[in-house]
């Protein structure tokens, strides 16, 4: 091959590599245009659960960015109400990502912003006040972390005040997988 073609080849490719990394970039910075991937319907569901429901998805776009943790807005929590009366509780988790997730519900202090707890080097929070957890696959409570397809359940009486739900495996709070429950 002569040099000339080979220069081009080499350039052609180089300029397909960083597009690529630019748009996985873009991705992670400015979130899907329409919406996160999902893994299709659940394999399994929760049982008829007691108290007020909250349905909670939690989604990511299924890469990472040269192998370091997931950017702010690459994962994404969302639950189907962010406001319940005070009482039984129960929180149904749907992992709709292609990574395992977690939920985790923990207290609000009065006048801090949900997404504004501080990542320690392991990239998770401090859990300290833990309330309760769905980490369990097809299962309810803790476990070994929600695989995709799958869901897990946690019931919890809360006194009125503000709570974070968050997956705190590495790197995912700081990602965006965050949200602000209130109770009263």
């Amino acid at each position: 091959m002569r040099r000339s073609g080979l220069v081009t080849i080499l350039v052609a490719a180089g300029a397909a590599l960083l597009l690529t990394a630019a748009s996985l970039l873009g991705l992670a910075l400015l979130g899907a245009p329409t919406g996160f991937q999902t893994v299709g319907p659940p394999a399994c569901s929760a049982p008829s659960l007691p108290g007020t429901l909250i349905r909670v998805s939690e989604t990511d776009l299924g890469v990472s960015v040269m192998g370091s943790p997931m950017m702010r807005g690459a994962m994404r929590l969302s639950a189907d109400r962010t406001s319940v009366p005070r009482g039984q509780v129960s929180i149904a988790v749907t992992n709709l990502g292609y990574v395992p997730h977690e939920l985790l519900v923990l207290p609000l202090p009065g006048g801090q912003t949900p997404g504004t707890r501080i990542s320690g080097p392991d990239g998770r929070i401090d859990e300290a006040g833990l309330l309760g957890e769905a980490s369990g696959s097809c299962a309810g409570g803790a476990g070994e972390g929600i695989a995709p397809g799958a869901v897990s359940w946690v019931t919890l009486n809360l006194p009125a005040g503000r709570y974070e739900l968050v997956c705190n495996y590495p790197g995912h709070y700081a990602a965006g997988m965050y949200g602000e429950l209130t109770v009263s």
